[in-house]
């Protein structure tokens, strides 16, 4: 069974996507570009959102255990002023994203934080936070690339962790499912697979073998299979792209109520 990243490589992961990021928005015609898949914001708008997020969880990370992100730090990022010239801007950038790796670097993995999330699959650590910071980076700078008229698929190391990632973080919870209990299960092209399931205990999910063409499907089946590349199945889960872009078997209108579903953390 494949091993989750490394701290390091995770560290690496950020400083790479934001590298990627700066290079897409160098290379967009304007600043005023719209971003399809934010649709109110500009691109102007996507870097100061990132480069905030950056500051902000450094913060976070240096408070410590606690019960909320540091006072500071949130009226900081609700009054933010960054520099409306590109080059200044992308410089602005680079040192936001170093001021959240020199954090995660000083904490080291198991410093614990406050975090938003439920903290039943993804602890809330300096290290739950690098792995989310990847994927926000990685999702991010498709957007950027997406504005710029030239979007790539996420890369492969990072879109494997991204599905269990999000299916950890972003869907866990003891929240009670309000439907029939059912599964999902996730297959990456790559060849990794996943299972979430849901029920009146919440949400969780597994890794699975994946399917092979002499095993096919599990005997077990879901209510709905979805099949993609790693990157597709992580641009589907952060609505990039619309479940038509996949492949599904079984009951697809369970897909929608997951979406629809709004538990609390």
């Amino acid at each position: 069974m494949e091993k989750n990243l490394e701290f390091p490589d995770l560290l690496r992961l950020i400083d790479e996507r934001s590298t990627a990021f700066r290079s897409a928005v160098a290379a967009a015609p304007s600043l005023d570009a719209q971003v399809p898949t934010c649709p109110e914001w500009t691109l102007f708008d996507l870097v100061k959102h990132l480069g905030g997020g950056d500051r902000f969880w450094a913060a976070i990370v240096g408070a410590g255990p606690a019960d909320g992100p540091p006072a500071e730090a949130a009226a900081a990022r609700a009054a933010l002023e960054v520099p409306r010239e590109r080059e200044a801007l992308l410089a602005w950038l680079a040192a936001s994203t170093q001021l959240l790796l020199n954090a995660l670097r000083e904490a080291g993995p198991e410093s614990g934080c406050w975090a938003w999330w439920s903290g039943l699959q993804t602890p809330r650590t300096s290290g739950g936070v690098a792995r989310h910071r990847a994927q926000e980076s990685a999702v991010h700078t498709y957007d950027a690339q997406l504005a710029g008229g030239a979007p790539q698929p996420l890369p492969v190391e990072v879109a494997l962790d991204g599905v269990e990632e999000f299916l950890f973080t972003c869907v866990a919870t003891r929240s009670a499912w309000p439907h029939k209990p059912t599964t999902f299960d996730f297959h990456a092209a790559e060849g990794r697979s996943w299972r979430l399931t849901v029920d009146g205990d919440g949400a969780r999910s597994t890794r699975i073998p994946a399917p092979t063409a002499a095993t096919g499907e599990d005997a077990d089946a879901a209510g709905a299979s979805v099949h993609g590349t790693a990157s597709e199945l992580v641009l589907y889960f952060y609505d990039r792209i619309p479940a038509e872009s996949l492949h599904v078997d079984g009951d697809s209108g369970l897909l929608d109520l997951l979406r629809a579903w709004e538990p609390e953390h």
